[in-house]
C-alpha cells in the first residue's frame, strides 16, 4: 500500500516535470488519471547595459581671445615686405580682432605695437614699424567699424625683441604686431559664503578704471636705403 509520503512525492515530481514539458497526463498507482496544464515562467529579460556616451573632442582654443590686459592671438599680420600694405590673407584674422573688441566695450583704449627684427638699419625699421601699426589701426577702424578714438598706434622697431636675431626663426618671431589694453574698467564683486547653502552671494561691487600709459609716436625722418625682408 502506498502511503500519502509516497503520493505526495510523486505528485510533486509530476508537477516538476509538467512545468518543463507543459500540458500532459499522468496517473497514480490505484487512481484515475487526470490532465495538469501550466505554463512555464518566462526566461528572465537580458539586461543590455547602453553603450558609453561618445567622447565629446576638445574645443580648439579661440582664434583671437582677451587675456588680462592683452588680445591674444597666434597668427601673424602679413605684409607685403618693406612695404606696410597688409595682405589680404589676413583680413579674416584681423575680424575677429575687431569682433572681439567690439564685444569687450569695458577696454576702453588699446595700443597697436608694431616690431620689427633686427636686419637693416634700426631708424628705418623703426619707421616700418610705425607705418605697419598704423596701418592696421586704420584698417580696423574703416573696415571694421572700430571706434578710432578707442584705438592708438606706435612703432617699436627692433627695441623690444622677444627671440634672438642671430637666426632666420628668432628674426620672424621678432616681426609682429601686438594688441595691448592700455585703459579698462574692472568691476571687483564682494562676496561671503551662505552659512545655510554654503554658497557664494555677492554683497557688493565696485568698479575702476585701470590705465597703463600707452607710448607715443614719434616722427622718424624716412630712409631710402634698402632693407631686407621685415
Amino acid at each position: 500500500m502506498i502511503s500519502r509520503h509516497s503520493k505526495l512525492s510523486a505528485l510533486l515530481a509530476a508537477l516538476v516535470g509538467l512545468s518543463a514539458c507543459g500540458a500532459s497526463s499522468t496517473q497514480f498507482a490505484g487512481g484515475q488519471p487526470f490532465q495538469i496544464v501550466g505554463t512555464p515562467p518566462p526566461p528572465p529579460p537580458v539586461v543590455v547595459a547602453p553603450p558609453p556616451p561618445p567622447k565629446e573632442e576638445p574645443k580648439p582654443p579661440p582664434r583671437v581671445e582677451l587675456r588680462d590686459n592683452k588680445i591674444v592671438f597666434n597668427e601673424k599680420i602679413q605684409f607685403e615686405v618693406n612695404k606696410a600694405v597688409i595682405k589680404e590673407e589676413s583680413f579674416s584674422l584681423l575680424h575677429d580682432i575687431a569682433e572681439v573688441i567690439k564685444k569687450n566695450p569695458q577696454v576702453k583704449k588699446i595700443s597697436i605695437e608694431g616690431h620689427a627684427s633686427a636686419e637693416g638699419l634700426a631708424r628705418q625699421n623703426k619707421k616700418l614699424s610705425e607705418d605697419r601699426s598704423k596701418s592696421v589701426m586704420d584698417h580696423l577702424v574703416k573696415k571694421e567699424a572700430v571706434e578710432a578714438a578707442r584705438l592708438t598706434s606706435y612703432g617699436w622697431g627692433i627695441e623690444k625683441p622677444i627671440a634672438s636675431n642671430d637666426d632666420e626663426t628668432g628674426r620672424e618671431k621678432n616681426r609682429r604686431v601686438e594688441f595691448l589694453v592700455t585703459e579698462q574698467d574692472v568691476t571687483k564683486k564682494q562676496v561671503e559664503i551662505d552659512g545655510t547653502t554654503g554658497k557664494e552671494r555677492v554683497v557688493g561691487e565696485t568698479k575702476e578704471t585701470q590705465t597703463a600709459e600707452a607710448p607715443k609716436s614719434e616722427k622718424q625722418p624716412g630712409l631710402v636705403t634698402p632693407v631686407e625682408k621685415k
